[in-house]
């Protein structure tokens, strides 16, 4: 039978155990005002052309995955500024970020399958990528990936439109995976899902 000195014991504990519950929100709240903060910082930096800076407060949150810091460290690596010049590393950045389903890395990433940088070059990639980024936006940001998109479009035979147009309507968003790479290897390999879906 529990005595009065349980019972006391296990208010204790019930306050003791209410107080750390709210410093741990209090501390994990902390934490995001300063991620927020440090994002917002990155981001105005990049804004203002002092590329340096906005490395520095983009990097810490980019390595925890936040989809914005991603997009914005890829095209730092993509163009050398405040970071050597790396498509490869900035094609990773921008998937990172794309399969999170921010629309910058989005239209970044199929840019970079348009060009071949980083990746090999993709139309179907490219394409889906960037309507995929089009339809994620609005107002003049969707004009300029929808134009990208049509760019891309005109290079390509109705096929691999309805390919890309696939592609992008049976994507799902994923999770943050770190050292998650962009799709590479050959076309047999990049495609084999499209592939897989017609034999069936």
């Amino acid at each position: 039978m529990p005595t009065a000195d349980d019972a006391r014991r296990g208010g204790i504990r019930s306050r003791v155990a209410r107080r750390c519950l709210a410093s741990l929100t209090f501390i994990l709240l902390l934490g995001t005002s300063a991620h927020a903060d440090a994002l917002s910082r990155g981001a105005a930096a990049f804004q203002r052309g002092d590329y340096i800076h906005a490395a520095r407060d983009l990097t810490p949150i980019a390595q925890r995955g936040n989809p914005r810091a991603l997009g914005l460290m890829g095209f730092l690596y993509e163009h050398g500024f405040g970071e050597p010049q790396d498509y490869d590393a900035a094609a990773d950045l921008y998937y990172e970020g794309a399969v999170q389903g921010d629309p910058f890395s989005q239209a970044q990433l199929g840019l970079l399958y348009d060009k071949g940088h980083g990746v090999p070059e993709d139309f179907i990639f490219a394409y889906k990528w960037l309507n995929l980024a089009a339809a994620r936006t609005s107002g003049h940001e969707r004009d300029i990936y929808a134009r990208f998109r049509d760019a891309v479009a005109s290079k390509m035979s109705d096929n691999e439109v309805a390919e890309g147009q696939r592609l992008a309507l049976r994507w799902t968003l994923a999770g943050f995976t770190p050292w998650l790479k962009a799709e590479r290897g050959t076309w047999e390999a990049r495609h084999h899902h499209a592939a897989e879906a017609k034999s069936q």
